[in-house]
C-alpha cells in the first residue's frame, strides 16, 4: 500500500467487505483509508475503531496541522500507551507470580536502570533523568495491582 501511493501519489484505501478484523493489517501495510461494508455488523465497526485509534498512533506518525488535529493524535497515542500498560501490568503480575520473592521486595533496580537506559535510547527527547521517574511509577503501579490481585485470590 504504501508502495501504491508513492508509485501514484494518491491515498490507498483498503476494502475491508464485512471483516473488521483486517483493519490492523491494512493500518500497518500503509492504508490511507478503510472501507468497511455498510451491512458489517457493529462489531466490525468497533475494531476499525479500535485499529485506527491503536495501530496508527504506533505505525503512522503524523503532522497535525491544528491544535484540534494535535489534540487527536495525542489522544490515539494515549489509548496505545493505555493497552501497553495493561498489557506489561498483566506482564509483571505474572512475573511476581514466578518470583522467588516478589513485590517491592524482589525488585531489581539494576535492571530497572538497563530498561530505562534503554528506552531513553528510544525516547532520546525525554532521556534517562525524565524517564527514570515514569518507568518507576509504571513499576509500582504494576506491583501494587499484582499485590492486590493477589490479596483478593487469598481471599
Amino acid at each position: 500500500m504504501r508502495a501504491a501511493r508513492e508509485r501514484t501519489g494518491r491515498p490507498v484505501l483498503a476494502a475491508l467487505g464485512r471483516d473488521g478484523g483486517l483493519a490492523g493489517a491494512a493500518v500497518a501495510a500503509g492504508a490511507d483509508g478503510l472501507l468497511l461494508d455498510p451491512a458489517a455488523p457493529p462489531e466490525a465497526c468497533e475494531a476499525v475503531g479500535e485499529a485506527v485509534t491503536l495501530l496508527a498512533a504506533l505505525v503512522r506518525p503524523q503532522s497535525p496541522r491544528t491544535l484540534t488535529e494535535a489534540r487527536g493524535e495525542i489522544d490515539r497515542v494515549d489509548a496505545a500507551l493505555a493497552v501497553l500498560l495493561e498489557r506489561r501490568a498483566l506482564l509483571a503480575a505474572r512475573i511476581q507470580r514466578l518470583k522467588p520473592v516478589g513485590g517491592f521486595r524482589g525488585r531489581d533496580m539494576e535492571r530497572e536502570r538497563r530498561l530505562v537506559a534503554g528506552m531513553a535510547r528510544r525516547a532520546p527527547r525525554l532521556g534517562v533523568r525524565r524517564l527514570a521517574p515514569i518507568m518507576n511509577a509504571v513499576i509500582e503501579a504494576g506491583l501494587h495491582a499484582a499485590e492486590e490481585e493477589r490479596d483478593r485470590d487469598r481471599g
